[in-house]
């Protein structure tokens, strides 16, 4: 298992080859930025970026969403996989901004947790980018590096994989080091012919090394 000071090097290359890691969702609100992210679960940041400027322009704010039903959202995300759950999920995410905290999106992990549509995965995103408070989200690139480098243990659940990451890694640095992370899954470390023979980080890699053989 690595140190915290090795998983602090490992992030450093990471930023390194990939310094303009950072969202690649478009948003003009932080509404419309948590229901991009909504959207974004098993979709790529690209196809939801192509779906949401029609449904952010028919519905500005959460109580334009909030009086319509999921039937009238569904071809507006159409193209998007698992697209009937998601309008539902936005829906009744914008009655429960509109029911609960009067039309504005909450700022606590615990309050966006009560929207429907909203784990602690989104919860994170939401905070860190829109109102810059500390979190460490954990996607499925970022789940994949850090078990395939030994950051955690192979059967770590993605909360473990947070917290171990939140220990190792300074707080002001979570951000930087999420990003850093997915770009490094989805460019570098893939899921399907990692690029393990040409990696910087094969020497710390056991999984990297065990591949390439």
């Amino acid at each position: 298992m690595l140190t915290d000071q090795e998983i602090r090097q490992a992030i450093h290359v990471m930023r390194q080859k990939f310094p303009e890691a950072n969202t690649t969702l478009k948003a003009d609100t932080t509404f419309h930025f948590l229901l991009a992210t909504i959207l974004s679960a098993q979709a790529t940041d690209k196809s939801v970026n192509l779906t949401t400027p029609a449904l952010f322009q028919r519905f500005p704010g959460p109580r334009d969403l909030a009086a319509v039903e999921p039937a009238d959202v569904e071809p507006y995300i159409k193209r998007l996989g698992l697209y009937r759950n998601k309008a539902k999920y936005l829906v009744n995410c914008s009655r429960a901004i509109v029911k609960d905290f009067n039309g504005t999106v909450p700022h606590t992990r615990k309050e966006l947790m009560s929207l429907p549509g909203v784990g602690r995965k989104v919860a994170d995103v939401v905070l860190a980018e829109c109102f810059k408070i500390p979190a460490f989200a954990v996607d499925t690139h970022v789940s994949r590096v850090a078990r395939r480098l030994n950051m955690v243990d192979q059967k770590a659940t993605l909360l473990q994989i947070e917290h171990r990451l939140m220990a190792a890694v300074p707080e002001d640095k979570w951000l930087d080091a999420h990003h850093s992370m997915i770009y490094w899954g989805r460019y570098q470390c893939t899921a399907r012919n990692p690029k393990c023979a040409h990696c910087p980080l094969l020497a710390m890699c056991k999984y990297g090394q065990d591949n390439v053989m």
